[in-house]
């Protein structure tokens, strides 16, 4: 059965605000809304929400240093629906703490599915069921109960999608993990670009000291998908 979610509203244009506020109310979600991001900030520190849908044109503030100022409050999962579509846009909300982005204009069914994709991600890491053992990968150690990641003994801070990906990976050593089932199994998306996938790949080379060009950990091999190997495993004995 699915499961009703508690979802804030952050949208200034009324016509625009109406409309999901009645799509999301009828497939039995409990909404509230706003129409600045003051406001925003104001609920989120007072309810608690599932799921923030936030617009980028606010009036008060710009909708990315609004994301950032709700980052620093909440980790409550945030899809940012954006008129701006370009790389360098994206990559810079995926870091500022947006969970996935919907590119304006959108259909009600691309965000009942993007939505469906975040909550469950959210609910498969909220500790439900038995909690995995410490994985250790050559120097990296990834903890899913305590949901924390070290590299030689430092602390690792990565966002929750980043954390995500690692422990996927780590979970599965020296095995190409093809990007379809990255998809399915971190986005929880049966389809998708590869656009998601290399930008947290991209940002968790930068966390763990490597490049692409330069691959340490994380080894991509082009057009199959991605591995996660300690160092030297490739090195003939």
């Amino acid at each position: 059965m699915r499961r009703m979610a508690s979802v804030l509203v952050v949208e200034d244009d009324q016509f625009v605000r109406s409309a999901l506020i009645r799509h999301l109310t009828d497939a039995s979600h409990t909404v509230r809304s706003v129409g600045t991001a003051l406001e925003a900030l104001r609920e989120v520190a007072h309810v608690r929400f599932d799921v923030v849908i936030l617009d980028l044109g606010l009036p008060d503030l710009d909708g990315s240093e609004a994301l950032k100022m709700l980052r620093g409050i909440t980790d409550v999962p945030v899809i940012v629906a954006t008129a701006r579509d370009g790389e360098a846009e994206i990559v810079r909300l995926l870091n500022a703490g947006a969970d996935d982005y919907l590119t304006k204009p959108f259909s009600v069914e691309h965000l009942s599915a993007r939505m469906a994709a975040v909550l469950r991600r959210a609910r498969s890491g909220s500790g439900e069921g038995e909690p995995s053992p410490a994985i250790r990968v050559g120097g990296l150690t990834v903890d899913p109960l305590r949901r924390q990641a070290e590299l030689d003994g430092a602390r690792l801070d990565l966002t929750r999608r980043e954390f995500d990906l690692l422990a996927f990976l780590a979970r599965r050593p020296g095995v190409v993990v093809p990007r379809k089932e990255l998809l399915a199994e971190v986005w929880q998306q049966s389809y998708g670009d590869d656009q998601t996938i290399d930008v947290h790949l991209s940002w968790l080379r930068r966390k763990l000291g490597e490049t692409a060009a330069n691959p340490r950990y994380l080894h991509t091999l082009r057009g199959v998908g991605v591995k996660l190997e300690p160092p030297g495993a490739e090195a003939p004995r």
